[in-house]
């Protein structure tokens, strides 16, 4: 095995792991501020409310991510350019990137997972805390803001660390949209070298290090704020 095609293409390995670590960030962060809604919607909403949110988290949950990402992609993509209004607008360079329709993409479908999981940690959270909240004097807003919410979000912490392990090894699936991420890096790496295994090597490290650091940083949270029993 030979390593010493790195020193030529680190600066595009360099690119793919922004590009990866950028689709993380995106989806995980803007996922989890849409399944907070979703997750509220399903426990505290109306009945056309509950409705449309349990119908958005089966849709998500229970396709094929890839085939989320091609529909938007492939479908939606081609109908952008037709648009003029669109064409001529100032945010045309991004939505013509299959990192715009990535990124869409996995964000619709990490808030799905997340959804039901913080619609399991609200309803798991004492309903003695809850009143307790009340008879201070707390208002709805209030009592979510301060009780309800972190207290399911700390419930949660565990299987949250798992859902976005999940997301960062989804993410090589926007190669198949011409986003250069880190796996896209290591395919055209072993086109131009004809290496089978190395760059794969060198993409499997840079995942398991960032899960790792994923892992710790989960666990460190939880050691911070322990769950009240």
């Amino acid at each position: 095995m030979t390593f010493s095609w790195i020193a030529s293409y680190w600066p595009l390995l360099l690119t793919g792991a922004v590009q990866t670590l950028a689709l993380l960030v995106i989806s995980v962060t803007f996922g989890f501020v849409m399944a907070i809604g979703v997750a509220f919607s399903q426990v505290s909403g109306g009945p056309l409310l509950r409705t449309l949110a349990r119908g958005y988290c089966t849709f998500f949950r229970g396709t094929p991510l890839l085939i989320q990402l091609w529909l938007l992609y492939y479908g939606v993509g081609s109908l952008l350019p037709m648009i003029p209004e669109i064409r001529q607008s100032m945010f045309w360079p991004i939505l013509r990137e299959g990192f715009f329709f990535a990124a869409v993409s996995f964000t619709l479908n990490y808030a799905a997972y997340e959804a039901e999981v913080l619609r399991g940690a609200l309803l798991a959270v004492p309903k003695g805390e809850l009143e307790a909240g009340r008879a201070f004097g707390m208002g709805p807003v209030t009592l979510t803001r301060r009780i309800w919410l972190p207290r399911a979000i700390r419930i949660a912490l565990p299987t949250i660390a798992g859902e976005v392990v999940m997301q960062l090894k989804a993410t090589p699936l926007a190669f198949t949209v011409t986003v250069m991420d880190l796996y896209a890096v290591a395919s055209k790496v072993r086109q131009d070298t004809l290496l089978v295994y190395e760059p794969l090597i060198v993409v499997t490290v840079f995942y398991l290090v960032l899960t790792a650091i994923i892992a710790r940083s989960f666990r460190f949270l939880e050691a911070q704020v322990p769950v009240r029993r």
